[in-house]
């Protein structure tokens, strides 16, 4: 009778050591901000860092999730792709594909996409998927300005030289956050972000993240909204996994803002 329990008693932590799992990595949560008042109308929805990851068939509860948000545009910004796997390739592609039915998809680069040459074939697959790809590019999308920054140039000054006008009037797409300094040297009047993954482990009610690339441990910039002179960035926690292939107490995260 004792080893029955003992087994039960094992079996139920085990059960609920993996719902506990399934929770922190693959439930969705929506995060809103409000930037500058939300007197535009505008609404952004922001994804990140999805490495290849899918929630459901085909992303289906993904697709699901944005379009009940009723976004005016979307924005990638990043490491969709874990590697130029044919699946993390169809993953992405499939999707974007989804994502342009409800509403137009600008993509910027993360640094998985341009660790080889597989991105120029991989740029050409996601325009003809429907995505406005933005490479050290600008564009006027819904009476916003939105500028996106390849992740290759993060380091490089090529914000400064980005052709907008008002830049304390136009948003920034740059996947590593820990460039704050050199987007706010800019005057970027908001910045979106990813890349740090909410640090992959956050401590339960501290906001505190124990790793993010770039960073190294206890990182600053992991998630929410930084203000540095007149630059506001909002970095997204992000929704998939990098080499570390678990979350805790950082469920995956899908980023609104109203401007």
């Amino acid at each position: 009778m004792l080893y029955f329990w003992i087994a039960l008693a094992v079996i139920s932590a085990a059960v609920l050591a993996g719902l506990f799992v399934y929770f922190n990595n693959s439930t969705l949560q929506v995060t809103h901000y409000v930037q500058n008042n939300g007197d535009k109308g505008v609404r952004i929805v922001q994804l990140s860092d999805l490495h290849g990851k899918s929630f459901g068939r085909k992303n289906s509860r993904l697709i699901k999730a944005v379009a009940a948000e009723k976004p005016s545009f979307i924005v990638i910004t990043g490491d969709i792709v874990h590697r130029y796997r044919e699946r993390d390739k169809r993953v992405a592609l499939e999707l974007v594909s989804a994502l342009c039915a409800v509403a137009p998809v600008l993509f910027i680069a993360g640094n998985h996409e341009m660790r080889n040459k597989g991105y120029r074939f991989f740029r050409k697959d996601l325009k003809e998927a429907g995505a406005v790809v933005l490479d050290d590019e600008v564009i006027e999308i819904c009476g916003v300005t939105v500028a996106g920054l390849n992740c290759a140039s993060s380091k490089n000054g090529t914000v400064k030289r980005l052709a907008v006008q008002d830049k304390q009037r136009a948003v920034l797409l740059a996947h590593m956050p820990h460039f704050f300094e050199s987007y706010a040297e800019a005057e970027f009047g908001l910045v979106l972000c990813g890349h740090a993954h909410g640090g992959q482990w956050r401590i339960p009610f501290t906001g505190i993240g124990l790793y993010a690339p770039g960073q190294g441990a206890f990182p600053k910039l992991t998630a929410g909204r930084h203000t540095l002179n007149k630059t506001d960035m909002i970095i997204s926690r992000g929704l998939g996994n990098s080499q570390f292939p678990l979350r805790l107490f950082n469920r995956p995260e899908i980023v609104v803002i109203d401007i």
